[in-house]
């Protein structure tokens, strides 16, 4: 992202170190103090997709909690410590089944600036024991790390905490702007990957597959061994074809040892999520086909098929302990 037409600061961190590297990466945008970030991000009769089209960003102060147990719905791949941490609130891609649109009703980007608060209450959350925390649900952090920095620094509080394992998630292709940093062993990075034709439907705004993969060539290059996630599977015209030739082509590009493992899952999305997102753009591609609701929670009738489909190919190329 290279402009902010406008950029709301919260009085409180106007001259908090991090903020003030931010603005100087654009001397040209409007900054206009605010008292709270929620003033602004929390407006009522905000319009999501709209705002998509010229979002604002928002410096502000995380308080309350910073750390959260991780939902049910998402993979913990084992770890009895499960948590997600979120720096930013919102993405610069716009998937069309993504649950952040129906999380929340602006589309603006907001930064909390005062990551040292969250490192602080990691450590006296944790104690000391093993936990496996997320710090890329609420958003692309890595997509975002040109302008923050943030991912340097989760790098630097995991070299001094062995004990977490911490995920960053990431359909950028921004490896780059790390390359050079010697990056410990319980930092995973986790690429999302699709079909050409899903980037294509839904994940706009994102680097297209040959992009992403190409990035994750870097990073295995200086020594990683990546985590794949292959989420969500969408529904889509000759699903069998377009999903096979895709295994078949991220899988024989990738050496099989590099990769620490593979999650996969199917579309689904709470049912109060679903609701919202038909709201925003009811003829959304997202809505072509027929779900069904088990427990709150929506997806497709078909969805152990789909899933069954995935795994299967996988099998060829991937040890099945290490899909998820």
């Amino acid at each position: 992202m290279n402009s902010f037409s406008h950029i709301y600061v919260e009085k409180d961190v106007l001259n908090h170190h991090i903020t003030l590297e931010i603005l100087s990466k654009f001397p040209k945008s409007k900054v206009i103090e605010i008292k709270n970030y929620k003033d602004v991000f929390n407006r009522p009769k905000q319009n999501f997709i709209i705002q998509k089209k010229s979002p604002k960003l928002i410096l502000a102060k995380k308080t309350g909690s910073y750390l959260y147990e991780g939902s049910p719905i998402c993979e913990d791949f084992g770890e009895t410590l499960f948590y997600y941490s979120s720096n930013i609130f919102n993405c610069i891609y716009d998937c069309e089944y993504c649950y952040l649109r129906g999380l929340y009703t602006s589309s603006n980007i907001v930064i909390f600036v005062n990551i040292e608060d969250y490192f602080e209450e990691i450590i006296k959350t944790t104690k000391g024991k093993r936990a496996y925390i997320c710090i890329s649900y609420d958003s692309d952090i890595l997509a975002f790390e040109n302008i923050t920095g943030f991912v340097r620094k989760w790098i630097q509080f995991a070299k001094k905490n062995e004990n977490l394992l911490i995920e960053i998630r990431t359909k950028s292709n921004n490896f780059k702007s790390i390359k050079e940093l010697e990056i410990p062993e319980n930092i995973i990075f986790a690429w999302t990957l699709s079909p050409q034709e899903i980037v294509d439907n839904f994940e706009h705004k994102t680097p297209s597959l040959m992009s992403r993969l190409s990035d994750i060539k870097l990073a295995i290059s200086k020594g990683l061994k990546v985590r794949i996630s292959l989420e969500p599977i969408m529904k889509i015209k000759g699903f069998e074809s377009i999903y096979g030739k895709f295994i078949d082509k991220v899988f024989t590009e990738m050496p099989s040892d590099a990769i620490r493992d593979v999650n996969i899952g199917v579309f689904r999305m709470s049912e109060e999520h679903i609701k919202r997102l038909r709201r925003l753009d009811k003829y959304s591609k997202v809505f072509g086909y027929d779900f069904k609701k088990e427990n709150g929670v929506i997806s497709y009738f078909d969805e152990d098929y789909l899933r069954d489909f995935v795994r299967k190919r996988l099998i060829n190329y991937i040890d099945k302990k290490k899909i998820y």
